[in-house]
């Protein structure tokens, strides 16, 4: 019996290492024609399995899979770079800048030039974050603890979502999810103050104490502490969170009369980038305070 668990660990671990390496070819080669047939080969898995397999692991198909990628690469390129929109459209695989200006705005609602000038972001511009004390909800909770399994990211923070499509499939092949599990990302690192490269996160899943502690590589543990925490309620495409950030540590945080404890920001993702627009995104943002 012992012998047959171990057999069937290890051709589970074979499964999810195969996975992985897709993720992270895709991440990596987003700009390339992505060939369902080349991607098999590198899952080391038959054309005619493969793409069933990887809808099972991660819930969407390969196409799904790489247009959600490559838009929200060109969402965050248009709003971060000055780059060209034909630039940010080859780099994100389209060679095609009609078939990108059409794509994107079937996503995003608007073409990527009004994107650029008008999207979701200009709401956030400075000015307005900082003559407003209420441009986000904010409440006090007392948050419980939590048990969490997850992938470590090191990187830009965007780049995270890498870590998240891995642990999806993997949490989905070794049965973790529950009805009442999380997804959340935990942040370490002040992007004003760390290099881009040095960035520390972990994209995690809440699981069971049990499930947690029989937790296997590349999976690793981390808590959540039971604390008050101030909770920002966002709205929008995550590649333009980082003005609630500054809005939360700039405007809220100094008006507040919190101080805020030394413990790691997270975030819970309310809603599925597999199957909602950018701007329906809801994002809870914690933030631990220190004890009166």
């Amino acid at each position: 019996m012992q012998q047959e668990l171990t057999a069937i660990s290890a051709h589970r671990a074979s499964y999810e290492r195969r996975f992985r390496r897709v993720v992270d070819y895709l991440h990596e080669n987003l700009e390339r024609e992505l060939d369902l047939n080349h991607l098999a080969e590198i899952a080391c898995m038959s054309p005619y399995h493969w793409h069933r397999i990887y809808q099972s692991f991660c819930g969407e198909s390969l196409a799904a899979t790489v247009k959600r990628l490559r838009l929200q690469r060109a969402a965050n390129l248009l709003v971060k770079t000055p780059h060209s929109i034909e630039k940010i459209a080859h780099d994100c695989g389209y060679n095609n800048l009609q078939s990108f200006t059409r794509i994107f705005s079937s996503v995003y609602g608007m073409p990527p030039a009004r994107y650029r000038k008008h999207g979701s972001h200009i709401q956030f511009s400075a000015a307005q974050l900082i003559r407003s004390e209420t441009m986000f909800p904010v409440q006090i909770q007392e948050v419980a603890a939590m048990d969490l399994v997850g992938i470590s990211h090191r990187g830009n923070y965007m780049g995270i979502s890498q870590a998240f499509d891995q642990l999806v499939g993997i949490a989905g092949a070794r049965q973790l999810f529950g009805p009442d599990s999380k997804m959340i990302g935990i942040y370490f690192d002040d992007p004003a103050l760390v290099a881009e490269a040095e960035l520390r996160s972990i994209a995690c899943l809440t699981v069971s104490s049990e499930h947690q502690a029989k937790a296997q590589a590349p999976l690793e543990s981390y808590n959540v502490k039971a604390g008050s925490y101030a909770v920002l309620q966002y709205q929008g495409p995550y590649s333009d969170m980082q003005a609630a950030y500054q809005w939360f540590f700039g405007v809220w945080l100094p008006a507040s009369g919190y101080e805020a404890a030394d413990v790691p920001v997270f975030e819970e993702y309310l809603n599925n980038p597999r199957d909602t627009a950018p701007g329906e995104l809801k994002t809870a943002i914690y933030l631990a305070l220190q004890s009166a």
